[in-house]
């Protein structure tokens, strides 16, 4: 049996920097990382843009390491293969394969699958999910031949890709469960002003509805609603969120929610184990509270963060965490703590009528969130306002107001301290 000291499930950008980091802290240790692709790392950000599937940016742009990567840096990659259990007692990781590995020390950072769509025809060919490049290969070449696609789900994929249909002159229909765009994360006013772009640029929004089947032979013909509609298709792209898969360690008692939890060091429950990106739920400083986060730039900084932890620096993750789209003329971004509440204050600022408008998201007397749409510029002072705990409860007004420079804030906060 192979043993190494450092042991890294998930070839993502979480495992992926956390084994970089381990390298550059620890010239001569013996590090290996377990990927369930057998590729070495690429962009899932690039993934999802409609330029990159278009052709307008080169394939080979998504690529961000080599397979020689590892090897300069003397780092084990054992590419396609996954983990089908975790004995923490003897410290070894058992491969679906049967290959055992054991390990000093344990990063879990396997990332997240897409939802999969349990109706009646969803098997069928031509029902696309995107969360790998094999995914992304397999929507590129439909889209060449295409002539109508349904999206089903209101969030990022659904935007993004109907943006990307929109572009290929493909016809497409939305289909959304919720009364509006993004709902409840954005509120109507915001999911509106999407909807809107996506109507103008002739992308047929369907609200209030779910699909019963999708129907065809072999291939997808369409899909018909719960409420007897039929929309006619070539195409569907499933767009439902995302899931953890914990059943490979469920008997190592690691603790779980939605994720596997663990503090503000990235440490779980086992001695020895660490966990870092999209399946991490872990004890956020700023929120003072465990919260779970899907996004490129929050799974790189943990893989920062597990890896000098791992090494034997003690820092805790602290980090604002955001993600931004555009796409047909309108740019969204949302930042730090956007989850609705009882205990959370919000502040609008411009409006949709000048097409700009944001909803600053205030707990206590700290700004902790921020939903943005045409108004991304003010993203990174947003984050600093959180990470630096600003007190905001006396300048409602100067937040409320869309023409106020927001980093005048953290001017009267630094001449105050």
């Amino acid at each position: 049996m192979e043993k190494y000291q450092y042991l890294i499930i998930g070839g993502g950008v979480a495992g992926f920097t956390a084994a970089e980091t381990l390298r550059q802290k620890d010239a001569g240790s013996s590090i290996a990382v377990i990927n369930s692709e057998p590729y070495a790392l690429y962009s899932r950000v690039m993934l999802s843009k409609p330029d990159f599937f278009l052709g307008k940016i080169p394939f080979d742009k998504i690529w961000m390491r080599g397979q020689d990567w590892y090897e300069k840096n003397n780092i084990t990659f054992f590419g396609g293969k996954t983990a089908a259990s975790l004995d923490p007692n003897n410290k070894i990781v058992k491969l679906s394969d049967g290959l055992e590995l054991g390990y000093e020390k344990l990063l879990i950072a396997t990332g997240v699958c897409a939802r999969k769509w349990g109706i009646s025809g969803s098997e069928k060919e031509g029902v696309y999910y995107l969360r790998t490049i094999d995914d992304g290969k397999k929507i590129m070449e439909a889209i060449k031949t295409a002539k109508r696609a349904v999206a089903i789900g209101g969030g990022f994929i659904s935007f993004e890709m109907a943006d990307l249909f929109a572009l290929a002159k493909i016809e497409t229909s939305v289909v959304i469960r919720e009364n509006y765009f993004w709902e409840p994360t954005l509120d109507e006013a915001s999911g509106k002003m999407i909807e809107k772009v996506l109507t103008n640029n002739g992308v047929k929004i369907i609200n209030n509805a779910e699909v019963q089947e999708v129907i065809g032979a072999e291939k997808v013909e369409g899909i018909v609603l719960k409420d007897g509609r039929k929309i006619e298709c070539d195409m569907v792209i499933c767009g439902i969120g995302v899931a953890c898969d914990l059943n490979w360690f469920a008997s190592s008692g690691i603790k779980t929610n939605r994720g596997i939890l663990a503090n503000e060091y990235l440490q779980t429950n086992l001695p020895d184990v660490w966990a870092a990106g999209d399946i991490a739920e872990y004890n956020d400083l700023l929120l003072e509270e465990n919260i779970q986060l899907g996004n490129w730039v929050n799974a790189h900084e943990q893989g920062r963060i597990a890896g000098l932890n791992m090494a034997g620096v003690h820092e805790p993750f602290k980090f604002v965490s955001f993600y931004t789209t555009q796409g047909m003329g309108i740019s969204v971004a949302f930042v730090g703590d956007v989850r609705l509440g009882e205990d959370r204050i919000i502040i609008k600022r411009g409006s949709p009528e000048i097409n700009s408008y944001a909803r600053i998201i205030i707990v206590g007397k700290e700004l902790v969130g921020a939903t943005l749409i045409n108004r991304t510029s003010e993203l990174s002072v947003i984050a600093k306002l959180i990470e630096n705990n600003i007190d905001v409860s006396q300048k409602y007004k100067e937040l409320e107001n869309p023409n106020f420079d927001l980093k005048n804030l953290l001017v009267v906060e630094t001449k105050v301290n």
